[in-house]
């Protein structure tokens, strides 16, 4: 879940072909949980193949690949590595709601309540590890650049956009912000007609950019600063202290100018403070990332999806989709540098 600041931090709606041409570091996790909240049957299952195995994430990934080809974006996926162990309270807790959202998705199932059943389904979605290699091997037969992260495939994503190898990170989380992306885009694996999770209701979902640097001048805060009110509030790697949100924290940060001076105004303690900090602040990272297409392996990636269950057909369409968008997509860069020399 990560942090909320969305009531401090202000994003503008862009148009989707706005990216076109740039390159754009996806969190996989993020991403694929996204897909198997929203593809599932009426009563909240998940899509599966004849030998029950999940499929939703697989046909998101194939469709989103698509249209974001097709918009002329360049997408990597950057995946999870193993937790840092100052995360293991959050994943216990997430773990814990799961299981209690199982219950009650089972309950309505049993009242014949789709409506409830789809609703408490969508918190019940873990990915598994199947999931995740299944989604990195499509991800790789549609030549598609993977990353694998020490820890948050966020905190990665934001450090290659520091750096300068992608345009900009992109994230439902605003954890972003905190790893020092400069720009984070947010709904483009969701963004169109969707339903509000827990109610009959649905909304249009656009796609946000934020701007970070023009976010902490607006704050009045600097990127530490701003990391500061989110461990006051709390993070995925600690609790927080109880009374203070987004709003009190920003307040006190900026009167008291850093957290270990608003501990001592407050008499309390937020154990391993600095090494949150780092987290937010220093990594780790890895450095040795191919962000480089390659060509659709065809064979490949119709049997592997066909063996899923998927039409041969639609699949086929959607590769000639993806080729065909990359072609043109290769041809516009070419012309582009071609116009920089004339």
């Amino acid at each position: 879940m990560g942090v909320n600041l969305s009531g401090l931090v202000k994003s503008r709606n862009i148009d989707i072909s706005d990216l076109r041409g740039k390159p754009v570091a996806i969190d996989a996790y993020n991403t694929i949980h996204q897909f198997l909240s929203a593809i599932r049957q009426p009563d909240g299952r998940l899509l599966v193949d004849s030998n029950g195995r999940v499929t939703s994430h697989l046909s998101g990934l194939l469709h989103k690949i698509t249209s974001l080809t097709e918009v002329g974006i360049e997408p990597s996926f950057v995946f999870d590595g193993k937790p840092h162990r100052l995360k293991l309270r959050t994943i216990e807790e997430r773990r814990k709601r799961r299981e209690e959202a199982i219950k009650e998705w089972e309950r309505a199932i049993s009242e014949g309540d789709n409506k409830r059943a789809f609703s408490k389904a969508q918190q019940t979605s873990r990915i598994t590890a199947e999931i995740s290699d299944s989604s990195e091997r499509l991800l790789k037969l549609l030549g598609t650049p993977v990353v694998h992260a020490i820890h948050d495939g966020e905190a990665q994503s934001a450090y290659m956009c520091l750096k300068g190898d992608v345009w900009a990170s992109a994230s439902q989380d605003f954890d972003s912000i905190l790893f020092g992306a400069p720009r984070l885009v947010r709904n483009i694996a969701i963004s169109g007609r969707r339903k509000i999770l827990g109610k009959d209701k649905y909304r249009n979902v656009e796609v946000e950019m934020i701007n970070t640097e023009k976010c902490f001048v607006e704050l009045g805060v600097s990127r530490e600063q701003l990391v500061d009110v989110c461990i006051l509030m709390g993070t995925d790697f600690n609790p927080g202290i109880s009374g203070i949100g987004p709003k009190k924290g920003l307040k006190l940060i900026k009167y008291h100018k850093n957290i270990e001076n608003v501990l001592k105004s407050l008499n309390v303690e937020i154990s391993e403070y600095q090494q949150i900090r780092d987290i937010f602040l220093s990594g780790p990272y890895v450095d040795n990332y191919n962000l480089e297409f390659e060509d659709v392996d065809y064979d490949g990636a119709i049997n592997f999806l066909v063996e899923y269950g998927f039409s041969k057909e639609r699949v086929k369409l959607s590769l000639d989709r993806i080729e065909r968008s990359r072609r043109t997509n290769r041809t516009m860069k070419q012309q582009k540098l071609l116009d920089a020399w004339l």
